[in-house]
């Protein structure tokens, strides 16, 4: 299925792109208008229609303060369905996007004291939160980022010119193999923690911090979300248009369902980040897996490529 757009997107057009990396690049999006975009919170993402057809959603790294641009970057991703590499290969200055409104699954809480820790490409959101932090004047603020090599460090001469006179850790696995994270992690304190790395990284580091406050511990995947990271129960599903029930096995998502039964239902990441195949939930409690709907919205909405029953059924519409 290809993506679609809704009544909440909008086009920007590319005012900048530069190489960060070998294979990371930047993108300054602005209004074609020189208008002034939505607000934004350190930690948003937002997602981007792609070249390629594919939706995929990028965490803002700019200076959210800033609503006359968004500042995105993208890594190539070899092995993806092509999101990536359509916006490195195609996409120039000059040239006009469909993105979504900005969405924040990743809040940046007000706290005495942080602990941000990015690993590649996650450095993105934590750039954000850091220019946030800097602006408010926060004092107790430490650093971790991971990568293979220097020459795969986005950002790294900004970020060492920005944190001066704050801690930060610099750490190229090709030269310096594993961390030892206890030194970091072994104190709590008062500070809040956040993470965004994959999914090896997230579970290493919440084991070694099951005596903080689980409500100071934050992270986020960049890689999406898997529909069977959890319990996977059968269920079955109402389609309120026509009433038909499908039955959706443990190894299933409600979307492959759907469109099994002949459902034309858009869909476009599969990983619950860029909202493109939202369904209204009329009824039924939902196993909400997505990073893409708030707290409220988690009420009359459900995203079926990720999401599923808690109990017996839900029961869904188009929107």
């Amino acid at each position: 299925m290809t993506a679609s757009t809704t009544t909440a997107d909008l086009t920007v057009v590319v005012a900048a792109r530069r190489m960060l990396t070998a294979d990371v690049c930047e993108f300054e999006l602005r209004r074609r208008d020189g208008g002034l975009l939505e607000p934004a919170e350190p930690g948003a993402h937002i997602t981007v229609h792609t070249p390629s057809g594919e939706a995929r959603s990028y965490s803002l790294t700019s200076d959210v303060s800033d609503l006359g641009r968004y500042v995105i970057a993208v890594r190539r991703d070899e092995g993806g369905r092509g999101g990536s590499r359509s916006m490195i290969d195609e996409v120039n200055e000059g040239d006009s996007l469909t993105i979504s409104s900005p969405r924040n699954a990743f809040e940046l809480m007000d706290a005495p004291a942080y602990l941000l820790v990015a690993a590649g490409i996650g450095i993105t959101p934590i750039r954000a939160m850091l220019l946030e932090l800097r602006r408010r004047g926060a004092a107790d603020v430490q650093l971790v980022y991971l990568s293979r090599s220097r020459a795969e460090t986005p950002y790294l001469d900004e970020l060492v010119e920005m944190t001066l006179n704050r801690p930060i850790t610099l750490h190229h696995r090709s030269l310096h193999g594993a961390l030892d994270w206890w030194p970091l992690l072994e104190s709590p304190g008062e500070r809040h923690l956040y993470v965004c790395g994959p999914e090896s990284l997230q579970n290493e580091l919440r084991a070694l911090t099951m005596h903080w406050r689980p409500s100071r511990v934050h992270m986020e995947d960049f890689a999406g979300i898997s529909a069977f990271g959890g319990i996977s129960l059968p269920f079955v599903l109402e389609w309120q248009p026509s009433g038909v029930s499908i039955a959706v096995s443990e190894t299933q998502t409600m979307l492959g369902a759907l469109e099994r039964a002949g459902i034309d239902a858009d869909s476009s990441c599969g990983s619950g980040t860029c909202g493109t195949c939202r369904l209204r939930l009329i009824d039924g409690e939902a196993d909400h897996r997505d990073v893409v709907l708030s707290e409220s919205e988690r009420r009359d909405f459900v995203m079926p490529c990720v999401s599923r029953a808690l109990n017996k059924g839900l029961v869904v519409a188009p929107l």
